[in-house]
Formats: structure tokens, C-alpha cells, sequence
């Protein structure tokens, strides 16, 4: 495959139900862009946070903080912050402006063979690691940059393929904890975990 014949995302494809973008979004390429090289992984694990009504949200009951005002601006943003003091992780948001939802990228299947056989973005720290991603990407719009962007990849995600379990590390949510709402491509061994 080579990957210069890919599609870039257009915000049209992030302006849409969260839960769509996120089952959406596995199969595709997110591509950093380091120096003249592009470190490329496909999208193989997600989850979905749909604002103020979702406990496990940032913006649950529709708050707004330093860190968390990014999840605002209309879908195709990059939303990134902080987890334990030590991990980035890497959201997209969704939907139009104002809607506080986004799309955690859990995991990615590395393009090059290396990266690929030390699962290096097996999990949303060690794929910010791998792409060197830090609090300067906060906000960065997906569709416009020129560092960091999503491509289409031109193979679909069959339904039988597609995974639906419960959202990682969120006990403090309540029943909100119970939604099925991480998705990863069965069978796939590059995802965080079953």
C-alpha cells in the first residue's frame, strides 16, 4: 500500500455522531509528520465521550476548564492532555462547535515493520510516545495541519470485524462506565487490550 494515495479527512467526516466516528475511525491512518519522515499507524482501538451527560466526560455537566475547553471546537480537532501525571492522550472531537464530544485514539497498528513487531502505539501513552505528542498539539485542527493528520485507507471495517466492550479505566462514572462504547477491530493484536 502506499499511503501518498490516501484521502485526508474533511471535517464533513468529524462533524457527526460521536459514536459514528468512532467505529468510523478504525481502519483509518493517523500520519505525523517528524522532520522528513511520517510515522503512519492505522486505527485499530477507540472509545467515545459524549459530553456533559456522560460521567466518564471532561465536560460532564457541561463544564468548562483550562484543560478541557478544547473538547468545544468543532469535530476534527486534536484534544490532548495529561492522564496520571505522565501519559498524553490523543482525542479527536466531533460534532459541530459548542458540542463537547471526542473520540480517544486507544491504539494504533504501526505501518513499519520495527514499530510494528514492539507494539509501540499498543495504547493511547505509548502511541503518543511513539508519535512524540505533547501538550502543543492541543487544539490542532486535523484537517488543515501540516504535522498531524487522519487518512482514509481504502479498506473498510466489515461489521463482523467491529468490537463493542466497555470504556477503560473510567470506575468513578457510575453506570456510565457500562456503555459499550470502545471499539477495535477483532483479532487484531495491536489493540490495549481485550
Amino acid at each position: 500500500m502506499n499511503p501518498k494515495r490516501l484521502k485526508r479527512l474533511k471535517r464533513s467526516f468529524f462533524i457527526r455522531s460521536t459514536l459514528v466516528v468512532a467505529k468510523d475511525l478504525l481502519g483509518k491512518y493517523l500520519v505525523r509528520k517528524v522532520g522528513n519522515k511520517k510515522l503512519i499507524g492505522k486505527i485499530v482501538e477507540t472509545e467515545a465521550y459524549i459530553g456533559p451527560k456522560d460521567r466518564a466526560s471532561h465536560a460532564y455537566g457541561g463544564k468548562v476548564t483550562p484543560r478541557n475547553k478544547t473538547e468545544y471546537l468543532i469535530g476534527g480537532h486534536i484534544y490532548i492532555y495529561l492522564c496520571y501525571g505522565m501519559y498524553w492522550q490523543f482525542n479527536v472531537t466531533t460534532e459541530k462547535a459548542g458540542k463537547p464530544e471526542c473520540v480517544l485514539i486507544r491504539a494504533l497498528e504501526p505501518l513499519n515493520a520495527k514499530a510494528k513487531s514492539k507494539k509501540v502505539a499498543s495504547g493511547p501513552g505509548k502511541l503518543c510516545q511513539w508519535l512524540k505528542l505533547n501538550k502543543s498539539f492541543d487544539r490542532e485542527d486535523l484537517v488543515k495541519s501540516k504535522r498531524i493528520w487522519l487518512e482514509a485507507s481504502g479498506e473498510g471495517i466489515k461489521k463482523s470485524q467491529l468490537v463493542a466492550a466497555k470504556r477503560i479505566g473510567i470506575e468513578y462514572a457510575g453506570s456510565w462506565k457500562n456503555k459499550p462504547w470502545r471499539f477495535y477491530i477483532s483479532d487484531n493484536p495491536f489493540i490495549s487490550r481485550k
